[in-house]
């Protein structure tokens, strides 16, 4: 199975592979396979990016996301040609239906042993011990269409978030493309705000929470196993979310 694009930041052609294969899920790019864990994570600026010696993989959180909702660790090698993963419409949902055709397989859930808590400013990410599995996300931002916004799973099923896209805002395009970032965004690939209002129109009524909420995931399975537990995600970040995983997979 293979899907092409661009990525969202390098804005270089990216192709992705996806091949069933014993063993954890890993990437092969380069010549070179590694598994995408939280310790090798080398870089968190608006996006999760992996590096495995000489190679860098950037903007992984959305697959891995998708990973996270189908429930599948082991059976699958992803054979990627680029320096990012494609961004695709800005969400999982076109990662989540390539993935259809693989079987969820992995160990069962580890239960959260202790409370853990990454913080920083009035950021945090929080892991407590539970029954099953729940994850809470709110933002807040001084915009009037987002403001604060909450989206608790359950009710809201982790695979509805898949939709959700990439959102940002056109008074940071200038300053972002000057640190050689977000080359390939557009309309197609984002939800963009302009100062008070849209300039797209938003799939679902809270759709940057939902968006927070994916990429969580998709940063969560860096800790390299599913955890049973609930989750608390207040003003999140790439860098929270990773710290979350590196302590997670120990």
């Amino acid at each position: 199975m293979t899907i092409r694009g661009i990525g969202l930041h390098t804005g270089e052609p990216s192709t992705v592979r996806l091949h069933p294969a014993e063993g954890p899920v890993r990437f092969w790019m380069g010549g070179l396979e590694f598994r995408p864990l939280a310790s090798s994570v080398v870089d968190t600026t608006r996006c999760t990016v992996l590096g495995w010696h000489h190679l860098r993989l950037m903007t992984v959180e959305h697959l891995l996301a998708a990973l996270y909702i189908r429930g599948i660790w082991e059976g699958l090698i992803v054979e990627v040609a680029g320096p990012e993963i494609p961004i695709l419409d800005g969400s999982a949902q076109e990662w989540l239906a390539l993935l259809q055709d693989f079987p969820p397989q992995g160990p069962h859930p580890t239960p959260v042993s202790g409370t853990i808590r990454v913080e920083e400013g009035r950021s945090s990410v929080l892991a407590q011990p539970a029954e099953g599995f729940s994850l809470t996300v709110t933002i807040l931002f001084p915009h009037p269409k987002i403001g604060y916004q909450q989206v608790q799973c359950p009710p809201t099923a982790l695979a509805a978030l898949a939709s959700a896209r990439t959102f940002g805002f056109l008074h940071e395009v200038e300053a972002m493309r000057a640190q050689g970032l977000i080359k390939g965004a557009s309309l197609d690939n984002a939800l963009v705000f302009s100062e008070h209002s849209f300039v797209n129109t938003p799939r679902v009524l809270h759709e940057p929470v939902w968006h927070k909420a994916l990429d969580f995931l998709g940063d969560l399975y860096l800790a390299g196993r599913p955890y049973q537990g609930r989750f608390a995600v207040h003003r999140g970040s790439h860098r929270l979310h990773v710290e979350l995983a590196k302590l997670l997979q120990g």
